[in-house]
């Protein structure tokens, strides 16, 4: 504000030194004052403009964290629904571009609402002078009003589709290097290059048409400005000759008007970056305002103490509304320090079964109780203290090998690590390494194989010492020949304590006291591993099509090994 005001002054004060000190008669002292306050008030404007673009920087990052900070926070938040139909890429493109347009139209604030002052202040000063010097001087905003809104409304949806299509730009990239062992292991190179340039493209396409849309406009901008300034200097000089005003406010008053030319140039900036803000806002928002579908009741408890029995009392489930349910009247009790082993074909409902423990979803029909506490009614923060997951798609962090295992507990003395990694049979091979425990892990844990990222993700979990331990096909990613290297650990781990295993492998599968056959949603036979092997042709069936599997699965494997090693 102080700067605007400052720059109108200076125009006034040189049309009263040209009136006053100029064309009547020569006072030189005079003329060095109103030169050295145009000096000092130049040298203050600058002072302001320095402070301004300061702080209009300090305020859009500060803007910019603040709402990277909520994305975060509400991305943690919101329920594995919500991140099943989320693509990365988007949400990467959301934190990232999308952010970057909001922190640029907030930088421009400052500086939009100066012009507005400015425009404002040079309007009363004109029609002071001259009103209707003024209004010739000024015919040109109305005009110019008319072609901003008509310009906002044409750039929006432009401007909208261009941020989708960063978006799938940012997806396409971040798959391909997320999946680089995949594009290689096919030789999809080309395919993907192919795929990254037609995205490309687009947005080369939407960019080009913002630009074609801004052309159209900015020549307005430069043209209105100018008429008026032709305007008065044809009417002005026959004022000036007429003896109706001075030289010096004639001076002044094209002083003024071309103050008034750098704002009006400036509104087709800050409309298309004003359009491409708002557009990411609401791609933003829609992070922001989505509402995660499980969350803590009003009125959630805590989970008290006790041992761990887990029940299934009628549940039915379906990931989405109208889909065929997962889960069908499902009864199923795993009592405190038991382990029971769940078998089934792909499909069966297996996994579902060990997502709805510790609630990343909320059944349909029924419920799932955790020592008798309907885990709805627990606070989500104990419940998933109590039930630890590992997971069949084992996700280790970039850092340290004994961070991934303590992190669940970041404060977890050396000696829990390393005991941890005793238990799952990883210890072994981590002294091995480098550093040992202090050895840094790649994007992924890609560096290890997947047996080793498993016995990582396993000592993580045995480190939490969960009430409940959920095995999630845990062991996939192990070698069958190697298997039995971490079977005596699971068997520590699994001793008096509640584990649901989930598992194809009868070796495996034997490590469990119980084992239920679960088939369309519902449990179809319950014995051990050896009397249903023994007796029940759908679980010999089943184990059969495993079985067939793994030996694809070696067969591919020996497969690349033998790619590499030629």
């Amino acid at each position: 504000m102080l700067w605007s005001c400052i720059r109108v002054v200076v125009p006034t004060l040189t049309g009263a030194a040209i009136d006053r000190d100029i064309e009547n008669g020569w006072h030189p002292t005079n003329l060095l004052l109103y030169a050295g306050a145009i000096l000092v008030l130049g040298a203050l404007s600058s002072t302001c403009s320095g402070f301004r673009r300061y702080l209009a920087f300090k305020v859009s990052y500060a803007v910019e964290t603040d709402l990277r900070q909520a994305m975060f926070g509400r991305l943690q938040e919101l329920d594995f629904q919500y991140h099943d139909r989320a693509q990365t890429g988007q949400l990467m493109a959301r934190s990232a571009t999308d952010l970057q347009q909001i922190n640029q139209f907030c930088t421009m604030i400052p500086i939009t609402i100066a012009n507005v002052v400015t425009v404002i202040l040079v309007s009363v000063f004109l029609l002071a002078i001259d009103w209707q010097l003024g209004l010739m001087a000024l015919f040109c905003l109305p005009f110019v009003n008319v072609a901003a809104k008509r310009f906002s409304v044409r750039l929006h949806p432009v401007a909208m589709s261009l941020q989708q299509e960063l978006s799938t730009v940012s997806t396409v990239v971040e798959e391909t290097v997320t999946g680089i062992r995949a594009v290689k292991g096919f030789g999809a190179e080309v395919g993907q290059h192919r795929k990254l340039a037609e995205r490309a493209d687009r947005v080369f396409d939407k960019i080009v048409h913002l630009a074609r849309i801004r052309g159209r406009f900015q020549p307005l901008l430069d043209v209105i400005p100018s008429l008026s300034m032709v305007g008065v200097l044809a009417y002005g000089g026959i004022l000036v000759i007429d003896h109706r005003i001075q030289v010096g406010q004639l001076v002044e008053f094209n002083l003024f008007i071309t103050m008034l030319i750098n704002p009006l140039r400036s509104i087709g900036q800050i409309i298309a970056q004003a359009q491409r803000a708002v557009a990411s806002s609401e791609r933003v928002s829609q992070i922001l305002d989505a509402a995660p579908m499980v969350t803590d009741r009003h009125d959630a408890k805590g989970l008290a103490p006790g041992p761990g029995e887990v029940r299934f009392d009628h549940v039915r489930f379906a990931y989405g509304t109208g889909d065929t349910p997962i889960l069908d009247d499902l009864d199923l009790t795993v009592r405190a320090g038991e382990s029971v082993a769940i078998v089934g074909s792909t499909g069966s409902g297996k996994t579902t079964i060990a997502r709805l423990i510790p609630r990343f979803y909320d059944v349909d029909g029924g419920k799932v109780t955790l020592d008798g506490q309907d885990v709805r009614d627990l606070k989500l923060f104990d419940l998933r203290k109590a039930v630890a997951v590992v997971f069949e798609d084992t996700f280790l962090f970039t850092d340290t090998v004994a961070a991934n295992i303590a992190f669940a507990e970041p404060g977890a003395s050396l000696d829990r690590v390393k005991r941890a990694g005793e238990l799952a049979g990883a210890d072994g091979f981590i002294s091995e390494l480098p550093e040992g425990y202090a050895t840094m892990l790649g994007e992924r844990g890609f560096s290890m194989s997947g047996g080793q990222r498993q016995r990582i993700a396993l000592a993580r979990a045995i480190l939490a010492d969960p009430r409940v331990l959920i095995l999630d096909d845990a062991t996939s990613s192990v070698d069958a020949s190697k298997e039995h290297e971490i079977r005596d650990a699971l068997t520590q781990v699994m001793d008096n304590r509640t584990t649901i295993v989930i598992a194809h492998r009868p070796a495996t599968i034997a490590l469990a006291q119980r084992v239920v056959l679960l088939d369309e949603g519902r449990i179809v036979a319950t014995g051990t591993h050896d009397e249903l092997s023994a007796t029940n042709p759908r679980y010999q069936e089943v184990l059969a099509q495993a079985a067939a599997l793994d030996a694809a699965r070696t067969e591919l494997h020996l497969d690349e090994l033998d790619e590499v090693t030629s």
